[in-house]
């Protein structure tokens, strides 16, 4: 839902804000009054092209700022998380055009691309005068539109997934095929490796253990010489620690019998006694021990050097020396059993495309059951805006690919994520004419009421919550008015829409209605947006009926109207 646009310094807009609800807002106002600056100030903040022209004149840019809620639209989230763009359920854009003709733009808060402005504006309003934001006019909805309408999201996400894992095996046997050749000519250099490394045959860690063997040998000498040394000085001499200590705990324990006070002293001392004790005999068991070995540290010595050999051939480490003996080994056996590798992946292939062809041709045709059934409810629907003559249908093409992965009938397709359908909606609104794309129908009024009933067949199923509509009323009066502005509070009940109406009629139906109007303040043209309550509104129907000069005749067949057109469209629906 559009919740706030912020409007400043932008054509006759001096500075306002407006707070959109949800359901049906209708903006009016005279001719020439701006209501067509707040489309032009949405589409800029929406990505659109800008210029300097539209700033105010005297000022030195324009901003545009608008509030979105986007908390139901994972597109959105999507987006902006892939563009590391921080999200949240309002999303804040902003728009700046200064007179030195930069632009610059924001979204939370973060400078964001303008190409990037307008993807997430493509995904969060349509707005019908402008193309680029009408979302039925990119033909790559048409097939997503189609599938919700039908229901078919379930069979679609199985053909996904089939498809994907299709994917991931052709990769796979790809990547093995251009490998053959490779490896072939790798292996007489990966089977000497593998003798290399395992004529040494390293073991994990082995290397920091005999380094630690090895210091304790080299230094053999020392270490007899400094536990003999200890336990002369713990306790063999005469003043060892240990008689000292002895001393020591005998005065603590006479001192304690005249005051109570040294006993904990006298505890530590025992306990500092059969500290030095057990310290004492583990150096005897140490010294014990001792033996030079020259012959054991040869082999140590030799041990290592075969080892550091390894390590600066075929890694830092002897870790990653292991790691790369076993990616070899790996590759070796794999040369060995090349032909039955590939072959076991072939055949992964073709299973696939046959369960995906299957599967392809089974949402195809539920895919053109469906759209007879859309066809006629969109005709129904347009037909009831005045448009008589209009056809409708979806138009479906395969395109043949001999590297495609669907097989229908000895013929070869390519497939996308979602299938092997091309679709396209057409429209023809001239008696005689063939349905062409609807990006080729005249714009205006008339493509206007064409995508309104496209979006109210479609309602349930469209996923762009805000919908804004330009000169929708173009061309039309009376009853077909009536029509219009019924299907328009209807589709309201699934979107968020915003309107300019220049029919009483459809301005009636209103939820929240705005008036646009042109003041002169201080010598300067500004355009105002005003939020009307219930009275208003019925004086701005009035207005529209009546022309400038609202009478009590106008009033009285304003509220007429608002009345009898809000029982009628109950009844209309």
């Amino acid at each position: 839902m559009l919740k706030t646009l912020y409007i400043k310094n932008f054509a006759l807009i001096e500075e306002l804000s407006i707070e959109f609800n949800s359901g049906l807002n209708i903006i009016t106002g005279e001719t020439g009054a701006g209501k067509s600056i707040l489309i032009g100030a949405l589409s800029l903040v929406l990505g659109e092209r800008g210029s300097v022209d539209v700033i105010r004149k005297g000022e030195d840019k324009a901003i545009i700022e608008c509030i979105i809620d986007v908390s139901n639209n994972k597109q959105v989230s999507d987006l902006l998380k892939n563009n590391e763009i921080d999200y949240s359920d309002e999303m804040i854009l902003r728009r700046e055009i200064s007179r030195k003709g930069q632009s610059r733009c924001f979204i939370n808060d973060m400078p964001a691309p303008v190409g990037v402005l307008k993807e997430v504006g493509n995904l969060s309003i349509d707005l019908h005068g402008q193309h680029e934001h009408q979302s039925l006019l990119r033909v790559e909805t048409h097939l997503h539109l189609l599938d919700d309408f039908g229901g078919l999201g379930g069979l679609v996400d199985e053909f996904n997934k089939r498809y994907y894992e299709l994917h991931t095996a052709k990769i796979r046997l790809e990547e093995l095929q251009k490998k053959e050749q490779h490896l072939r000519e790798k292996k007489q250099l990966y089977d000497y490796q593998l003798r290399e490394i395992d004529s040494v045959n390293p073991q994990p860690n082995e290397f920091k253990d005999l380094q630690n063997e090895q210091n304790i040998l080299e230094n053999t000498e020392q270490l007899f010489s400094a536990t003999n040394e200890l336990h002369e000085i713990l306790y063999a001499n005469d003043d060892s620690v240990h008689n000292r200590l002895v001393q020591a705990r005998n005065l603590l324990v006479d001192l304690t019998h005249i005051d109570n006070a040294f006993s904990d002293a006298a505890s530590d001392a025992y306990s500092a006694l059969a500290l030095v004790d057990e310290i004492n005999k583990y150096v005897q068991r140490y010294n014990s021990t001792m033996e030079f070995n020259a012959d054991r540290l040869e082999d140590v010595r030799d041990r290592l050097n075969a080892l550091n050999a390894l390590r600066k051939k075929y890694g830092g480490t002897l870790e990653e020396v292991l790691n790369y003996r076993n990616i070899i080994s790996a590759e070796v056996q794999l040369a060995e059993n090349f032909e039955d590798e590939i072959q076991k992946w072939q055949l992964k292939v073709a299973d696939l495309q046959s369960s995906v062809s299957q599967i392809a041709l089974r949402l195809s045709q539920k895919r053109q059951a469906v759209a007879n059934r859309l066809c006629l409810s969109i005709i129904e629907e347009i037909r009831r805006m005045g448009m008589e003559t209009v056809l409708f249908k979806v138009h479906f093409t395969h395109h043949s690919s001999s590297s495609g992965d669907i097989f229908v009938e000895n013929e070869q397709y390519s497939a996308t994520p979602s299938g092997y359908d091309h679709v396209e909606f057409m429209i023809s609104t001239n008696k005689g004419e063939d349905p062409k794309p609807l990006a080729k129908v005249a714009s205006g009024g008339e493509i206007s009421r064409i995508m309104l009933a496209l979006k109210t067949v479609l309602a349930k199923s469209e996923r762009l919550p805000i919908l804004v509509f330009d000169e929708i009323d173009t061309g039309i009066s009376g009853k077909i008015a009536q029509v219009v502005g019924f299907s328009m509070r209807e589709l309201s009940r699934y979107h968020q829409i915003i309107a300019i109406t220049h029919l009483p009629q459809i301005a009636a139906l209103a939820d929240t209605h705005y008036r646009v109007e042109k003041k002169v303040v201080k010598d300067r043209t500004i355009s105002t947006v005003e939020r009307l309550d219930k009275t208003e509104h019925q004086k701005e129907v009035a207005r529209m009926l009546s022309g400038s000069e609202i009478t009590e005749a106008a009033l009285r067949s304003a509220e007429e109207l608002i009345d009898a057109i809000n029982i009628q469209h109950r009844l209309f629906n």
